[in-house]
């Protein structure tokens, strides 16, 4: 394989493990983050986004991104033999890969290279049967819309990748921005758009602060917030 394999997976912590004394949360969440910061320096990007107090569904995820599809089994192994993992579930969790894309001249895969943006947002993307029955060209000539108006968010990077035969979805759509109004305002510019009449679904929608693991962890239990007296 020539491109990438991008994975996205979602945290939600059981209310029950705040329960649990001080000391055996944090030897925990020193466990768990130890995976991830090992893991970081052996793919080609492993970030941590924190979800908290944003969606009742998860708390935080990671956004994975390798050359090996057999990394993601690996890393998904070393987290479920850390103790915070008995206490967490995921409820989302999207499979995607890279490709050359159809509607513009490249020729080969795109490699996803994060910016390092304060925000990611992130969705799956399944478009409806009619889309693929149109002419050529009416496609070209609707995506040639769709990335122009992309192009004038300039603070906006676009990273979709794709799913058919995969995962459930077509693809997986992530955005990294400044501020997450702002990709409200390309969205909105975008829904007039004709691409967007072949819209099947574009949800759950996740925004997601970029932090590193340790402050995302902290979050589950306040104690990046926590006074000491």
């Amino acid at each position: 394989m020539s491109g990438q394999y991008v994975a996205y997976t979602f945290y939600r912590v059981d209310p029950e493990w705040r329960r649990l004394p001080v000391e055996e949360r944090a030897a925990g969440k020193d466990a768990f983050a130890e995976v991830v910061e090992d893991w970081a320096g052996r793919i080609d990007s492993l970030r941590t986004y924190t979800c908290t107090g944003v969606r009742p569904d998860c708390d935080f995820f990671l956004w994975k991104i390798t050359q090996r599809y057999e990394d993601l089994g690996e890393l998904a192994a070393a987290l479920n033999g850390t103790p915070l993992a008995g206490w967490a579930e995921t409820p989302y969790s999207y499979l995607a890969t890279t490709k050359a894309s159809e509607y513009t001249k490249a020729r080969r895969p795109r490699k996803i290279v994060p910016k390092g943006s304060p925000y990611l947002v992130v969705y799956p993307f399944v478009k409806v049967r009619p889309w693929y029955a149109l002419p050529e060209d009416q496609r070209q000539r609707a995506m040639d819309e769709h990335m122009r108006i992309g192009a004038g968010f300039e603070t906006i990077h676009n990273h979709t990748t794709y799913s058919f035969g995969i995962d459930d979805q077509e693809f997986m759509t992530a955005f990294e921005c400044d501020e997450p109004a702002d990709f409200m305002h390309l969205m909105l510019t975008l829904r007039e758009s004709e691409a967007s009449r072949y819209t099947e679904r574009d949800t759950p929608i996740f925004v997601g602060q970029l932090v590193d693991i340790r402050a995302a962890l902290d979050a589950l239990d306040g104690a990046s917030s926590r006074v000491e007296a």
